[in-house]
């Protein structure tokens, strides 16, 4: 692991580099995102399809392409991995990161199981690098601004809460993977509603789930509905599809909150509209994402989170500030994940 000093008139710039795995749908932001902070650079892109390695770093002028991850790490300076592939891949390229001594940031959902997630935490523990998770949902805009209500106090204490992300958005046309997933819905969209719940709401004592296959042609569930309690005494309802279905007003993919509490309420509506209630009456106004020329304007509200997210990661892996989303704290977020999986299973509520 090296690391390399450039200058510009006459200021010391630390640069990063890093090696990049796969070269799918979402590399292309999380490349972007990257190339937003000062100091970053991509050395290398991995993919098994090395065409689309080699296109990716056509347009993002990334100097070297592979398709073998030992190979890239033998021959390609990196100073992390930043690991972008599908989630059964994830636990073996942690691993060989580990191996080589290398810090890890690992897209979600970063395990199908609870013993491979264990496993790759320990690993990257017993090597002494960290091992970052590249959770961006809790980073957007909307819902940082409505962390800062909650935690200014002005509603009082949170007793019930609902985040919904239902969608008739196509999502199988840009990610046709979806599709073949054994487990759909809860691992890819409810890694990010239970990180979203526990960042604003705390950890879950218990948890019930029932989820639901709509589409006829996919293997996994499309539905999920998930009941949380919290340490601090809130009910905490989370619904999220993809059902395909007609909605009167596609959101897509806004996440939409509205929370209760002892002193007003705050909801976080469409088109970015935070609305907090209190006995003075109601304040609104709109915050929305910032806008990156790169970002896919359908998924804007997301894309945009990539860069504080990463920005957090960056500053951890420099040694300058602590991660939001660690291994370990994610460790909570698939234990929540499994539980939804389990509860779905048995129709039981599952104690955390």
């Amino acid at each position: 692991m090296t690391k390399g000093i450039w200058y510009d008139h006459h200021i010391r710039v630390q640069t990063t580099r890093f090696a990049l795995f796969g070269a799918g749908f979402w590399a292309r932001y999380q490349l972007a995102g990257w190339l937003e902070l000062p100091g970053v650079s991509c050395s290398a892109i991995c993919d098994r399809i090395k065409s689309k390695a080699d296109e990716l770093a056509r347009r993002f002028g990334v100097p070297a392409t592979y398709d073998d991850p030992e190979r890239l790490l033998d021959e390609a300076p990196a100073d992390f991995v930043d690991i972008c592939t599908p989630v059964e891949t994830h636990a073996d390229l942690v691993l060989l990161a580990a191996r080589r001594k290398l810090p890890v940031v690992c897209q979600k959902p970063m395990a199908r199981s609870w013993t491979e997630a264990e496993r790759m935490v320990e690993a990257c523990r017993a090597a002494g690098v960290p091992l970052l998770v590249n959770e961006n949902w809790r980073w957007q805009t909307p819902i940082r601004a409505l962390k800062r209500v909650l935690e200014e106090g002005a509603i009082g204490n949170v007793f019930r809460a609902r985040i919904s992300m239902v969608s008739g958005f196509p999502v199988f046309v840009n990610q046709p993977f979806l599709r073949e997933l054994d487990h759909f819905i809860l691992m890819d969209m409810g890694s990010h509603l239970l990180d979203t719940a526990r960042f604003l709401f705390g950890e879950a004592v218990s948890l019930y789930c029932q989820t639901r296959r709509v589409h006829t042609d996919i293997r996994g569930e499309d539905v999920a509905t998930v009941i949380l309690r919290t340490q601090n005494g809130a009910t905490v309802f989370i619904e999220m599809g993809y059902a395909e279905n007609y909605l009167e007003r596609e959101c897509f993919p806004q996440t939409l909150i509205f929370v209760e509490a002892t002193k007003g309420s705050a909801e976080l509506a469409p088109d970015y509209w935070l609305r907090v209630t209190t006995a003075s009456g109601t304040h609104a106004r709109r915050v929305p994402p910032p806008h990156y020329a790169w970002v896919d304007p359908v998924y804007e509200v997301v894309q945009s989170s990539i860069v504080p997210c990463q920005a957090n990661l960056l500053a951890a892996l420099r040694g300058e500030a602590p991660a939001e989303t660690t291994g370990e704290d994610n460790l909570r977020t698939m234990r929540l994940v499994f539980a939804a999986y389990e509860s779905a299973s048995a129709d039981q509520v599952i104690r955390l």
